[in-house]
């Protein structure tokens, strides 16, 4: 837990006396008819972690955007250093102190960490770009927040979590007062997590106000000083993060209880036939002689730490990734996908755990989202009949509970969770015997998970095959009915009923047992 919500513990108060950066007083924003905010009141004070949590849709993104200038509230007032501001749009407040560090790392890839940090405000001198000058600013910072990083390092050279780092580093260079982060852990492992721990706790030590967006309950309840809670756009409590527990958080968060949030585990008949097999399957470089065997009505829990191979493996069955050695077997038939698409006409779909990059198109509706990959059942005479689209997606949206302000919105402008049942909508449309899901509740808030776990168990008790890879163990014991678990680019070990649980995964999951030893 951090310092300061260790001194709230001892004295039972929350840090009254600590300065307020910045304010809202009575934020309420609408657009056109649809009112999202309702008179929020959110304040940050020098020297804390407020985590700001809520479902998808409950208003999150909404509000900080307000606090940091990329909207204008509909009603309400925003206050500095204790006096009414405007902030500026765009972007602009950073020149005020205030950054917001979205979840999407907004980093130039081709471009060195010194170039990033400076881009857009490049130091000169006379006609002439001062690099020294940069360099020196760039090493100064970079060692304010102990991270040890060339400064000519280009950025599509580094791991996640250092680019996350040089996102911070950039709005430290801007002397940033108020540092909003949105979901900054969603794509760092178990360690670089402790790392960006440390880091942002250096910043809260410096006397930064900090918010914390994130899904994660328990990172909010070791980092966080106080937590705001959102729901249906209206404030359900502020209170000191020491005296809420995971499942206060929780249940907060979604108005109900949450204690069947994994679905009852139907198990497939004990001689459901074998509808997917592979054999001494490889993928350059990241996958080694990997088999596996999935049942029909099964959900196949993968699990092992990030880089064990596990994308890498089930992107090559699906079409995704070259294999370049092993077999499949579809219904004991050899198989062999070169694309997606030769995937898909077999029954198998793949929901990308990129669900932004890879999983839809954004700048689009959810109509064109929905029908994409089975765009030949909506064609009539070579035309799209966009009737029959519109009828798929009222379907879509009554049994996915895809909830959108307006049916023509853009894909982008829906909440996380909304994208996620939306990209699970879309794979569904070619009726898939075979769903292989990567991280289907990465970002996601609780209430939307639990509608998940319920959605993916009700299509294996329909027949459906299910693979489940997911790097959150409680998401894989609560599903799975089998387990394989993946090490170094080969499956290691394969659990089954007691065996699935937390300690004997991680086992296999750090080499500490293999299959070998275990049929010894």
């Amino acid at each position: 837990m951090s310092q300061a919500a260790t001194a709230m513990d001892a004295t039972g108060a929350t840090a009254d006396s600590a300065p307020v950066l910045l304010q809202g007083r009575g934020i309420s924003k609408s657009f056109g008819d649809v009112q999202v905010l309702f008179s929020v009141d959110f304040d940050i004070r020098a020297g804390e972690v407020h985590a700001l949590l809520g479902e998808n849709g409950a208003g999150k993104s909404t509000l900080m955007k307000i606090l940091t200038g990329f909207l204008r509230p509909t009603l309400g007032q925003l206050m500095l250093g204790g006096e009414p501001v405007v902030l500026p749009p765009n972007g602009a407040a950073e020149a005020l102190g205030i950054v917001l560090i979205h979840q999407e790392l907004n980093l130039a890839a081709e471009l060195t960490v010194q170039e990033n940090i400076f881009l857009g405000r490049e130091l000169r001198r006379g006609w002439f770009l001062d690099r020294a000058r940069m360099r020196a600013l760039t090493e100064d910072v970079l060692e304010r927040l102990h991270v040890d990083l060339d400064p000519d390092t280009r950025i599509k050279d580094l791991a996640v979590s250092d680019k996350q780092m040089v996102e911070i580093a950039k709005a430290m260079s801007r002397d940033a007062r108020v540092l909003v982060m949105d979901e900054p852990t969603a794509a760092l492992s178990a360690a670089e997590t402790v790392s960006f721990f440390e880091q942002v706790r250096r910043l809260r030590d410096q006397g930064v106000g900090i918010v914390f967006i994130s899904h994660k309950l328990d990172e909010v309840k070791l980092l966080a000083d106080r937590v705001t809670i959102l729901r249906d756009g209206q404030r359900i409590t502020t209170r000191p993060a020491s005296g809420l527990s995971e499942e206060d958080m929780a249940r907060a968060m979604v108005g109900r209880e949450l204690s069947d949030m994994f679905p009852p585990k139907y198990e497939p008949d004990v001689d459901a036939p074998i509808v997917l097999e592979g054999e001494g399957i490889s993928v350059a470089g990241e996958v080694t002689n990997a088999a596996f065997q999935l049942r029909k009505g099964e959900i196949l829990g993968i699990a092992g730490l990030v880089g064990a191979g596990r994308t890498a493996l089930f992107e090559a069955v699906a079409g995704l990734r070259r294999m370049d050695a092993g077999s499949l077997r579809l219904r004991g038939e050899q198989a062999r996908f070169e694309t997606p698409a030769q995937a898909s006409q077999a029954g198998i779909a793949y929901l990308t755990k990129d669900r932004k990059g890879k999983g839809l198109l954004l700048n689009m509706n959810s109509r064109i989202n929905l029908t994409l990959l089975a765009l030949e059942r909506f064609t009539r005479h070579g035309l799209i009949d966009e009737r029959h689209e519109e009828l798929a997606l009222a379907r879509a949206n009554r049994r996915f509970d895809i909830r959108a302000r307006d049916p023509g919105a853009l894909v982008g402008s829906l909440s996380g969770g909304n994208q996620q049942k939306l990209l699970l909508a879309k794979v569904m449309e070619i009726e898939p015997e075979i769903i292989i899901v990567d991280e289907p509740t990465r970002g996601i808030d609780v209430g939307t998970k639990q509608q998940i776990y319920h959605f993916l168990a009700a299509l294996a008790a329909e027949g459906k095959s299910i693979v489940l890879i997911s790097s959150e163990l409680p998401e894989i014991i609560g599903m799975s009915h089998r387990v394989a678990v993946m090490r170094a680019g080969g499956i290691v070990g394969l659990l089954e009923g007691d065996e699935i649980e937390e300690h004997e995964i991680m086992r296999y999951a750090a080499g500490l047992k293999n299959k070998v030893d275990a049929d010894a």
